[in-house]
């Protein structure tokens, strides 16, 4: 299993800037190895109760909340990532677990019996989670990230865009996933991640941006059925 615990600060910022902001970053930062041109595709299977309850916690501010999907990075992936984030006010706790495509598989089909065959405290975890609270695939969401990284607090610098959705197939693994765009393609969301403090350097080129903090939730965004947030 791996653990972060991190800052995430979210901006909604225009196409043309997301350039200049990559042409700025790029000159102080690392770029990620796998992010080059405009990015690496990335894939998430969001899952929720039957209430929709954290869908409904974040629309409505709870301050300690959670979310519960399951990532990779296209279809060509031999594995995901299941991942529970839980907030707890201006920290951000993700936990992970590495799945093969076959475990994967049978938790988009609701098997979730293949998290007990991890011999994991955080499977056996999720697998209480999920199976109590009858959680069901509801979203996938798909977007292109572009990754800037500095290895002073593990900041990680991250610009979302292209962001498409569907609720009528939840395989991430699928080559014939059609998804639909759920959000202003001539946008990207800007995500800065760190700990402890954001430096100042990285702080300042975003304060160029004038443009303020947005609470912009992907697997929300991916919920058109329901009432649809942004902000």
């Amino acid at each position: 299993m791996d653990e972060v615990l991190r800052q995430e600060k979210k901006y909604l910022i225009s196409l043309d800037r997301y350039y200049y902001l990559s042409r700025q970053f790029s000159r102080i930062l690392m770029e990620d190895p796998h992010s080059s041109k405009d990015g690496y595709l990335v894939r998430s299977l969001y899952f929720d109760d039957i209430d929709d309850t954290d869908y409904e916690e974040k629309i409505s501010g709870v301050e300690v909340r959670k979310k519960i999907r399951l990532r990779n990075y296209g279809p060509n992936s031999k594995s995901a990532k299941l991942e529970l984030k839980q907030k707890q006010g201006q920290w951000q706790k993700k936990r992970s677990l590495t799945l093969d495509k076959s475990k994967s598989l049978r938790l988009i089909a609701g098997d979730y019996t293949a998290l007990l065959e991890c011999k994991s405290d955080f499977a056996d975890e999720c697998f209480g989670i999920m199976g109590m609270r009858c959680y069901r695939p509801k979203t996938v969401v798909s977007y292109t990230r572009k990754v800037f990284i500095s290895k002073e607090n593990e900041t990680r610098v991250t610009f979302d865009h292209h962001i498409k959705g569907t609720e009528a197939c939840f395989d991430i693994f699928s080559h014939d996933l059609v998804e639909n765009p759920i959000f202003d393609p001539f946008m990207v969301v800007l995500e800065i991640k760190y700990n402890n403090f954001l430096l100042s350097y990285i702080k300042d080129i975003v304060q160029s941006c004038n443009e303020s903090e947005r609470a912009i939730s992907k697997y929300c965004l991916g919920r058109p059925m329901l009432d649809n947030y942004y902000f």
